[in-house]
């Protein structure tokens, strides 16, 4: 393993995948960008793997685009295998949690936009900079990022390229919850818990109504899915028996 990577932690239902860079503030470098969409292919194929978090090593989430190799990421455009990664998590069929501490700039933003929840230590940084860089975010980032936060708090981001606390980042939507960065873990860990306890066929289709990518005749699967899977009558039985339920639906 190179000093820059992609770390794959398991534990139970929950697969953590963690940047690391040190020395670059875990700034993604291309052939980091080009394994994140590989190791989510593997995770959202494996039964045991639930809900995947995303965070950063030594206290940093992500710092953004390893800019040693800009003339790569630039390239392409649109194109960009940065991009691709970003696609990649946000279609990802599993949900997605943002565990966030300090820096989360630039392509690191980009991957936490990408995920459905972001949780945030008090110290995290929120920006996006590339008007500091003389750059065109890409048209995918930029609209995920204003479906998230609204057109103008996206403009400000976009416009100043300034970078925001945690509280204000919450305020606008950008972070789901912030604590204390000591509490992080412990929260994440309930959190995740918590979803991967629940009915995974209610969460997925869940993802996909509220992502805007069930059409008429995928909402005829998904329902064909309730009435065939069994999911709806262990959780009715277990509401009534006043247990835990035990949901076993899997994605296909």
């Amino acid at each position: 393993m190179t000093d820059a990577d992609l770390v794959v932690e398991v534990a139970g239902a929950v697969a953590t995948v963690v940047i690391r860079n040190p020395g670059r503030r875990n700034a993604m470098t291309p052939a980091m960008w080009r394994r994140l969409p590989v190791l989510l292919d593997g995770l959202e194929v494996d039964p045991a793997i639930r809900v995947v978090v995303l965070t950063g090593a030594d206290g940093t989430f992500c710092a953004g685009a390893d800019l040693g190799d800009l003339d790569e990421l630039l390239a392409a455009g649109d194109g960009s295998i940065a991009v691709a990664a970003e696609e990649r998590l946000a279609t990802f069929a599993k949900p997605t949690v943002a565990a966030i501490q300090g820096a989360c700039v630039g392509g690191g933003c980009q991957l936490a936009v990408a995920c459905d929840l972001r949780i945030a230590a008090a110290d995290a940084r929120f920006g996006v900079p590339p008007a500091r860089l003389g750059l065109v975010y890409p048209a995918p980032t930029t609209l995920r990022l204003s479906r998230l936060v609204g057109p103008s708090a996206a403009k400000h981001l976009l416009f100043t390229g300034e970078l925001i606390d945690a509280e204000r980042a919450m305020r606008i939507g950008l972070a789901d919850e912030v604590l204390p960065g000591d509490e992080l873990a412990a929260r994440v860990a309930t959190l995740t818990g918590t979803i991967a306890e629940r009915s995974q066929l209610s969460v997925a289709a869940a993802k996909e109504i509220v992502d805007g990518r069930a059409d008429e005749a995928r909402m005829t699967w998904w329902h064909g899915q309730v009435r065939a899977s069994g999911e709806a009558r262990e959780g009715v039985a277990a509401f009534h028996e006043r247990r835990a339920p035990r949901f076993g639906w899997t994605h296909p």
